[in-house]
This record gives structure tokens, C-alpha cells and sequence, in this order.
């Protein structure tokens, strides 16, 4: 396949033991993980929190690998965060080795998208089903990701940050979050089952092609128990859970790489690296 060279491709599998115990610890859940509603709702709170949303590797000219060794090298060795390819890769192989019967779905993003462009299937999210009950869970979509599990319905749902709702949308579904008291759409999705290898496909092109905003500009998240922080370039802002939001402009380089090392907790692999590439991009001239 000429035309995905260096593209790597995760194959269905299981974490081993000793790689669920360090996703586990990596995310601070120190109890029993069970097959079960509380234990699937949990790991959606605690990984949101713990794992950022981030994107340094496709900006500094590094496709993503999605193989399950890669992932966990990266995201829980490497105290690293990714987007959702990687967030929901390494999620869809912990619940399966808990036990949890799990099938990946593919949305299209339509987030700050004007509802007459079309967009590609560009996202990852994940759909479990517990007895009669279908669940979805989704630890990747940035600044809006969803920090608890919905019921796969019409309606309304409550969780540990902003209400979530789902709407019919023809033979998909909506998702859309409450914000400042509007509802705004992140994403459409169908039921259609996904494979390994279609993430593959959809990852490499997020983390490679000059279009994709992945590759030439900094976006970082985390859904902190009390607040978001969503950075986008140098602009951060932080939404208070229930109350304000606090947006500030980032100064210099040193200050966006310490803000990406300390507060979204982001293990810098090669600091002089990507301050060249920041400084290359011009962030703080936008």
C-alpha cells in the first residue's frame, strides 16, 4: 500500500496483565474493574482527567501508531496524551480485556462546522453493550469530551460536567453538549461497526496531511473534575465547572511549553525539538 507508507495499523487484541494494571494506575482507578455500568462510567471520568487530549506528535511531523504496544508505550509509559484514534484505541483495548463487550463507531466532527459542509468520518468513539443496555463512551473530543457514558437514547443525560443529549438525525445519531445554555453538535455518528484497520486509514491521514489541523497547530484538553482547560495555539481557556470561564493569551515559548508540561501534565519527550517546530509555526502570531 504505496500510498500509506509508515502508516501503522493496530490489530484486534487485549492488554497484557501487566499493561491493563499501568493504564489502570495511569488513570488512578485502584479498584476491581468488573464488566459493569459503575466500572465503565468510572474509567470514562478518571481517564478524561488524567490523559490529555494533545496533538504534538502530528505537529512535529510524527503519524500516530495505533498498535496496541505503540499506545501504550506513548499514552501510559510515556505520560503522553493523543487524539482520539489514540485515546479510544487504547480505551476500546482495555474494555475488551476487562470483559466488556465493546464495538468501535466512526463520526463525523461538526464542532464550530457550518451544518451544510460535509465532513469526513474523522472521529472515534466507542459503543458498549452491558445486557440490554447500549453505552456509549468517548475519551477523545477535546475541549467538549464527553467525561461520563450515555445511554444510547433520545434526551437529556447528565455527567460529571455539562449535559449531553442525542438526537435521531436520519439513520444516525447526533451528539450535542449544553453550553452557556445552548446546545451546540459535536458530532454525528451511525452504527455501523468499524474495524482496526479503518482507524488506520482515517488516523493517518488526521496525522500527516498539511490540511488537517492536527499538523500545524497546538490543541491540548483535559476535563478536570472542578474545570476544563482547552488550549488552542497560545489561547487558553478555563471553564469552571457551574461557574466562569477564564481565557488568557499565552506570552512567549517557554511559557506554552511549561503550560503544556505542567498543567496538562504532558511528558515532554524533546523540548528542543518542538520549541523549533513552535517557533516554525508562528503560534504566537496568530
Amino acid at each position: 500500500m504505496p500510498a500509506f507508507a509508515g502508516m501503522t495499523i493496530s490489530a484486534s487484541g487485549m492488554l497484557t496483565p501487566e499493561q491493563l494494571r499501568r493504564y489502570l494506575n495511569r488513570i488512578g482507578f485502584d479498584g476491581q474493574p468488573r464488566a459493569d455500568r459503575e466500572t465503565l462510567a468510572t474509567i470514562a471520568r478518571f481517564h478524561t482527567a488524567a490523559i490529555p487530549f494533545e496533538n504534538l506528535d502530528p505537529l512535529m511531523g510524527k503519524p500516530a501508531e495505533l498498535a496496541v504496544g505503540a499506545l501504550v508505550a506513548k499514552l501510559v509509559q510515556g505520560r503522553r496524551g493523543g487524539f482520539c484514534f489514540e485515546q479510544n484505541g487504547l480505551l476500546w483495548h482495555a474494555l475488551e480485556t476487562i470483559g466488556f463487550d465493546v464495538t468501535a463507531l466512526a463520526g463525523r466532527v461538526r464542532w464550530n462546522i457550518p451544518a451544510h459542509v460535509p465532513m469526513p468520518r474523522t472521529h472515534n468513539l466507542l459503543l458498549v453493550r452491558l445486557g440490554r443496555e447500549q453505552l456509549l463512551i468517548d475519551v477523545g473530543f477535546g475541549g467538549a469530551v464527553l467525561s461520563g457514558i450515555l445511554e444510547l437514547r433520545e434526551g437529556e443525560q447528565a455527567t460529571p460536567h455539562e449535559p449531553f443529549r442525542l438526537l435521531r438525525d436520519g439513520d444516525g445519531w447526533a451528539q450535542q453538549i449544553s453550553v452557556g445554555g445552548e446546545w451546540r453538535t459535536t458530532y454525528g455518528f451511525d452504527l455501523q461497526p468499524q474495524l482496526h484497520v479503518d482507524f488506520g486509514v482515517a488516523s493517518w491521514w488526521a496525522s500527516t496531511n498539511p490540511a488537517s489541523p492536527f499538523t500545524h497547530g497546538v490543541m491540548a484538553a483535559l476535563a478536570l473534575p472542578d474545570r476544563r482547560l482547552a488550549l488552542r495555539d497560545a489561547d487558553l481557556a478555563i471553564h469552571h465547572l457551574g461557574g466562569p470561564t477564564e481565557r488568557r493569551r499565552i506570552g512567549t515559548i517557554d511559557e506554552l511549553i511549561r503550560l503544556l508540561a505542567e498543567d496538562f501534565g504532558i511528558g515532554i519527550v524533546d523540548e528542543a525539538a518542538l520549541r523549533a517546530r513552535l517557533e516554525a509555526v508562528e503560534l504566537l502570531a496568530k
